[in-house]
């Protein structure tokens, strides 16, 4: 029996060790029928000022046609510099250690409005741990003392437009000073973005952090953005093709700087935007803390916020936003336009400081209905020296877009059934005179308050809630 035993144990291990070794053998084979495309041997140069798009076109081609799992390597210590690049499907564009791209300035150099660019291309990878510079200066004409930020000088490049491609990751690299919009996906599906280092500048419009667009099944964790425009926001732009609603979209673990909104949903919601959900990010500065803005005829619905800390605060006027903590706004865009609706959204255990209100926005044509705001605890204070008491409308001219308002802790207007669980406000040092009511309430129904904590910025002069 002894040796029956034994016999068996050693028959197991054997087994067990011939697996383990075919698996090994099979890793090793495949990282063996990698196939290496350096750039270098398709004639880049690396020196910064040559032109190396042809060069680095030229292998991506070939990795693409070679089939699944080619890598296109960007070796480190050089400097490539390039214009539009059209990326393949099945391929590793791959940014080896120091590697940089450089982004030409020159328009001529560009055959779309992108640097890095991809259409249809299934299974597109790109990683590494190298970093794409935009220059983002160099494509600006001058500096707006007055508004404190550059204008933009004419043709500016998105850092990537990556469109209607499935199975794409995008891991580990960097970008820096993007001259206009950052990562920039439309119409893309099953997308994993993690840990990507974003640097732009954060006096530069339009250069914003991360877009899903018309995207569905993504997956963005584990950023580090700064830049001056959102920084990780959902659209649904106005495209001529049928790319479809925004959905099943999670953001979580991401560290944010931004001069505009932290994580947002909107302008664009052309279509409609579902089933998102943005947790356990801090938002360390921002003219809104989070936001959802709806200006087209998509409805946004299934929302949630998680875990989120913020700062949020009043910046020049070209920049939107006038440091709401959180907005929530369902306004036409014109007077013409059609508005969809929000509804069911769910903010909990969300924490911040900021300049302006906890904001619940619909207007006559679009009522709010069906936010739960839960744990949510907001300290009001100024410490910039830019005009207060305003609401910011932008962008609609079928509404003032800058809006005189007092600013209490928590406003609700043209909304229904919110619910406010265990929610507070306090108030900092600063307390100017529009500094108001803990919540105002104008033209809702199914208001609830349990829990809720807070007085009057000024509570000799203010009831501490107000329902109109």
């Amino acid at each position: 029996m002894k040796g029956s035993h034994f016999s068996r144990r050693e028959a197991l291990r054997l087994a067990a060790a011939t697996a383990f070794g075919s698996a090994v053998s099979s890793a090793q084979n495949a990282r063996r029928e990698v196939r290496v495309f350096d750039v270098r041997d398709y004639g880049a140069v690396g020196d910064g000022s040559t032109l190396d798009t042809a060069a680095v076109q030229r292998a991506i081609d070939q990795a693409g046609a070679a089939g699944g799992g080619a890598q296109v390597l960007i070796r480190g210590g050089k400097k490539y510099l390039i214009g539009t690049l059209v990326l393949k499907g099945g391929i590793d564009f791959h940014l080896a250690d120091d590697a940089e791209l450089v982004v030409s300035t020159n328009p001529q150099h560009y055959t779309g409005g992108g640097v890095i660019t991809a259409t249809g291309a299934d299974g597109l990878r790109i990683t590494g741990t190298g970093n794409i510079n935009g220059r983002a200066r160099e494509f600006m004409s001058r500096y707006d003392q007055p508004n404190e930020w550059w204008l933009p000088a004419g043709f500016r490049p998105k850092m990537f437009v990556l469109t209607a491609c499935k199975g794409l990751e995008v891991h580990d690299i960097t970008f820096s000073e993007a001259p206009e919009w950052g990562l920039h996906m439309i119409g893309c599906e099953h997308v994993l973005v993690d840990n990507l280092k974003i640097r732009n500048l954060l006096d530069v419009p339009n250069c914003d952090g991360i877009d899903p667009d018309h995207c569905r099944d993504v997956e963005i964790r584990n950023c580090n953005i700064v830049c001056g425009d959102d920084a990780i926001v959902v659209k649904a732009t106005r495209q001529s093709a049928g790319y479809g609603p925004s959905a099943n979209i999670t953001v979580h673990d991401c560290v944010i700087q931004t001069q505009d909104a932290g994580v947002k949903i909107g302008t664009e919601t052309t279509q409609d935007v579902h089933d998102i959900r943005f947790e356990r990010c801090e938002i360390r500065s921002s003219s809104r803390g989070l936001c959802i803005q709806a200006r087209d005829e998509g409805s946004v619905y299934n929302i949630d916020f998680r875990d989120i800390k913020f700062v949020s605060r009043y910046h020049s006027e070209p920049w939107w936003g006038r440091g709401e903590a959180i907005s929530l706004t369902a306004i036409p865009r014109g007077l013409q336009s059609k508005i969809g609706t929000i509804h069911d959204v769910r903010i909990q255990n969300v924490s911040g400081r900021a300049e302006n209100s906890v904001r619940v926005q619909g207007v006559k044509e679009s009522r709010i209905r069906g936010v739960t705001l839960e744990n949510v605890a907001v300290t009001l204070d100024r410490w910039t020296e830019y005009p207060g008491g305003l609401f910011d409308n932008r962008p609609t001219t079928a509404y003032p877009g800058i809006e005189p308002h007092g600013n209490p802790g928590f406003s609700i207007r043209y909304a229904d059934n919110v619910v406010l669980k265990h929610c507070s406000v306090k108030w900092g040092d600063k307390r100017p005179d529009y500094f108001t009511h803990a919540l105002e309430a104008e033209a809702v129904t199914g208001l609830e308050l349990t829990g809720f904590a807070g007085e009057a910025a000024h509570p000799e002069r203010d009831a501490d809630v107000v329902v109109r």
